[in-house]
């Protein structure tokens, strides 16, 4: 059993992770950089540890540090949330050899999906649809393509190209921003489909095996290869579609013998054709729009199959009801090109009406700083109906 959960992140996923985990009597534990010693998320953990380093790199990056601190705050488990080092087996398999409950897959199934170029091999041999790769000096290659990141994904190191005389200068640039995002620079190329929806499906397995599907999210609305509106379910597929895309998701989870919340993401073009992109081994940003739809808690579900449970969700139970839209609040600057903005927030002042459902890291007071990521809150709406959702998140 969970009893001490030491939470590796910050923000509004630290207080996501700490309200279910409050609610399964479960104390909770957070690290902080000094930049977040009065945050929200440090002042609603039970206990809190301070990192020494004010860079991602001496902090919330340096896996060494954060297992020393779950030991010396007596935790027997570790949530990662998202981003940082929730996707780098080498943090996992640190945890575990630590005597620490691990929230989150095997190392073994995020080494075989944290890798672009293995996790396509693997799901072509399965029957997952995957599109064509080539390697950036293969003379077959096929205009356009997107260079993309081996190692890693968020936009990071992903370029389109058009032209030929162009490829070699945008791979130069694509492995340097691969190996300052991911500490390696290889990349591929990947046939660019140029009308695309953007499709992913959450999914839920336990160490018994069972592996259930709950339903898809739509993430096509993006900036710079980074999402920013995602909503559930998709307005794009129909029954049949859905069973096809959703069992295709089961199968990629079956084949690395997947345990916890994982998230099969597909690039689905007009005529119904869909293609494997990645498999994210962890929570993701817009899992608040599956949990509307269906009713279910997918922090509780991850800390209840880390400690050996059963999923407690049967898939002929799962019945989405309504629809739900997310969408990120960024501190950026439109007039300049969304660069990030950093400074301190004079006023926090979430609205009462509508109804919404915010997840926040922030409050009025709280510095903006240049070394984390500028999300500061994502707001939910959810109703009956597509068309209600948006003009309730409109208003």
């Amino acid at each position: 059993m969970i009893r001490r959960l030491f939470i590796a992140n910050r923000g509004e996923i630290a207080r996501r992770i700490i309200r279910s985990a409050r609610a399964l009597g479960i104390v909770t534990i957070v690290p902080y950089a000094p930049v977040d010693a009065a945050s929200p998320a440090v002042r609603e953990a039970d206990e809190a540890i301070a990192l020494e380093g004010g860079r991602p790199l001496e902090s919330y990056l340096d896996g060494a540090a954060l297992v020393r601190a779950a030991q010396e705050t007596k935790a027997d488990a570790v949530h990662p949330g998202y981003g940082f080092l929730s996707e780098q087996a080498s943090f996992a398999r640190a945890v575990v050899d630590a005597g620490l409950i691990w929230v989150g897959p095997s190392p073994r199934s995020i080494e075989l999906m944290g890798d672009k170029l293995e996790a396509k091999a693997l799901m072509a041999r399965v029957g997952v649809p995957v599109l064509a790769s080539w390697n950036v000096d293969d003379p077959a290659v096929h205009m356009p393509v997107l260079i993309k990141a081996a190692a890693g994904g968020g936009g990071k190191g992903m370029h389109v190209v058009r032209e030929a005389a162009a490829l070699a200068e945008m791979v130069a640039t694509a492995r340097r921003e691969a190996r300052a995002a991911f500490g390696d620079d290889r990349v591929f190329l990947e046939r660019w489909v140029e009308v695309a929806r953007h499709i992913e499906v959450q999914i839920l397995a336990d160490a018994a095996g069972s592996v259930v599907h709950c339903f898809e999210r739509e993430c096509s609305i993006q900036r710079r290869h980074q999402k920013v509106v995602e909503e559930a379910p998709s307005p794009a597929l129909d029954a049949e579609l859905r069973e096809r895309i959703t069992s295709a998701a089961i199968t990629a989870a079956r084949a690395v013998d997947y345990q916890g919340a994982g998230t099969v993401e597909f690039v689905l073009e007009p005529n119904g054709d869909f293609w494997f992109l990645e498999m994210n081994t962890r929570l993701q940003v817009e899992h608040p729009v599956t949990e509307e739809i269906l009713g279910i808690d997918l922090v509780r579900e991850q800390l209840r199959i880390a400690e050996g449970a059963a999923l407690s969700v049967r898939q002929e139970a799962l019945r989405p009801r309504g629809h739900a839209i997310e969408v990120r609040l960024y501190a950026e600057d439109p007039a300049q090109g969304y660069l990030p903005q950093a400074g301190t927030i004079v006023e926090w002042s979430p609205a009462v009406e509508p109804a919404l459902r915010w997840e926040s890291g922030v409050e009025t007071g709280s510095t903006v700083g240049v070394d984390f990521d500028p999300l500061l809150a994502k707001v939910i709406a959810v109703a009956p109906t597509r068309p209600e959702a948006a003009a309730r998140l409109a208003r």
